[in-house]
């Protein structure tokens, strides 16, 4: 994987880093075709500023295309670029903008991207917006689809639907108990040719391009964490099951996936869990170093209040040690009861993930 600096890197794990800076630089540090798969939420070109940075919809598509010119670079022949864009409307009336879709036109038309497939993030949990013409005027209804365009480098991207199978109906588990009792083989009225074959048990359905994942992330790890330590958490995160989604079905295990806009590392994380390598880019050093909640939620909250605090300044290892040290147990005094000095903390803190002090750790990626 790619060596970046000790100063860009905020931590690794077992098998990712997140990185701070910005993503064009970083991925010029990349050699070329070494990434399977760019799954990311960029800012949306909405009407507001948000914090945590979103360009004016007029320079939108210019903007945006830099990344999506520097990803292509990296891709490797079989590799995909999945892009997760919300909707808008234009400034000042009740019509929608077509920034998504310029968007794309961009990324085919001049950036040499397939449009592998379009697929559609149905939210039912999101709340109604724009407030003016959905809830005053009450003339638009809620918009609760995003758009997610799989964009590929060549025509036939790794893929693989038997990853991503949904269980079967009721109904069509009774079919397959019998096929014969509920349907004949022959040619339909609509001309498809309905084989003996399409009772045949495959292990699941083959899902549809529409994607029906709440976004009700109100309990997980890393937001209770945030609150316990009264840390103010990423405004706009994508749940875990998206980008889950995308990397089982466009890659394998030990392949390498990256997230150019990565937030509060929802991507990371599930690469992680899924055993990919991954990268996060993330511009603003105190988001990135808050994303170090998804790895570490599970330990002491004063353990990991420094580790976040290390994680602002330095780079911070978690990378499992071989052995457990006396650290782990927590610093006793000499009378046998826990220390939770700070000092104490640190130490524990650190040797617990990284086995050694950060500063004196050669560092991997």
């Amino acid at each position: 994987m790619t060596e970046f600096s000790d100063k860009q890197v905020v931590y690794s794990t077992a098998l990712g880093s997140q990185v701070c800076g910005d993503s064009l630089e970083l991925l010029a540090q990349m050699a070329d075709e070494s990434v399977d798969l760019i799954v990311t939420s960029p800012p949306f070109a909405l009407l507001r500023a948000k914090k945590y940075g979103n360009e004016d919809q007029a320079d939108y598509i210019a903007w945006l295309a830099k990344f999506g010119e520097a990803a292509h670079r990296v891709l490797k022949p079989t590799g995909s670029l999945v892009i997760d864009l919300g909707g808008a409307y234009v400034k000042g009336r009740p019509t929608r903008s077509l920034y998504q879709y310029r968007v794309l036109l961009k990324f085919v038309d001049d950036l040499g991207y397939h449009l592998a497939e379009e697929f559609f993030w149905y939210n039912p949990s999101k709340l109604p917006s724009p407030i003016e013409w959905v809830n005053k005027q009450r003339i638009r209804v809620k918009d609760a689809v995003n758009t997610v365009w799989w964009l590929s480098k060549t025509e036939r991207p790794k893929a693989d639907v038997n990853q991503v199978l949904v269980p079967y109906s009721a109904r069509m588990n009774k079919l397959l108990e019998n096929p014969a009792a509920f349907y004949d083989a022959k040619a339909r009225p609509s001309e498809h040719d309905i084989s003996m074959k399409f009772g045949r048990d495959n292990g699941g359905a083959i899902p549809t391009n529409l994607l029906t994942i709440p976004n009700t992330d109100s309990n997980s790890g890393y937001l209770r964490t945030a609150r316990a330590l009264d840390i103010r958490s990423h405004p706009a995160r994508f749940p875990e099951g998206l980008p889950e989604f995308f990397i089982k079905f466009l890659t394998e295990p030990g392949d390498l996936v990256v997230d150019i806009f990565a937030g509060s590392n929802t991507t990371g994380m599930v690469a992680e869990r899924l055993g990919r390598r991954w990268l996060g880019f993330e511009l603003d050093r105190e988001y990135a170093a808050l994303s170090i909640l998804r790895f570490v939620s599970d330990r002491p909250l004063d353990v990991v209040r420094t580790l976040y605090d290390l994680a602002q300044e330095k780079w911070i290892d978690l990378t499992p040690s071989p052995a457990p040290s006396a650290a782990v147990a927590g610093a006793r005094t000499t009378s046998g009861r826990r220390s939770r000095t700070k000092k104490a903390v640190v130490e524990a803190a650190v040797e617990v993930m990284a086995g050694l002090p950060v500063k004196k750790r050669a560092r991997r990626t």
